[in-house]
């Protein structure tokens, strides 16, 4: 863990949490500022600031990350209607937090946050 991450200090309790889910390598909570109804960040105990700095030993991690945020959603009754996940990575992919983080969020975004895909982007690129 890292002294100044606040993702570390949510991990050690001393910052509190909506915790949603914990184990050896993995920690999930609600996101305090949610861009959706259900907002759930997942989070490897290990300090990683963000997901390209994974080397060949935290493969293990990373597939832990995923199957347990399938697990959480899951578990969220999100499985059904449909979730996404997202890994924001740098500044520019708009990473806050400098640890890396899979998103869980579903349930109709709120305002500002919906991708619009238009259906001409896949008959212009089929393959």
């Amino acid at each position: 863990m890292a002294d100044d991450c606040l993702f570390c200090k949510i991990i050690s309790g001393d910052i509190p949490s909506k915790k949603v889910y914990e184990d050896d390598d993995v920690y999930a909570f609600h996101d305090i500022n949610p861009a959706a109804p259900t907002h759930i960040l997942i989070i490897p105990k290990k300090h990683l600031n963000d997901i390209t700095v994974a080397k060949e030993e935290d493969a293990e991690l990373i597939g832990k990350l995923v199957l347990r945020a399938n697990k959480i959603a899951d578990k969220a009754d999100l499985t059904e209607n449909g979730f996404r996940y997202v890994i924001n990575t740098g500044l520019d992919g708009g990473q806050t937090v400098f640890t890396c983080t899979f998103t869980c969020s579903a349930a109709n975004p709120c305002p500002g946050h919906r991708v619009k895909v238009s259906p001409a982007i896949f008959a212009e690129n089929p393959g």
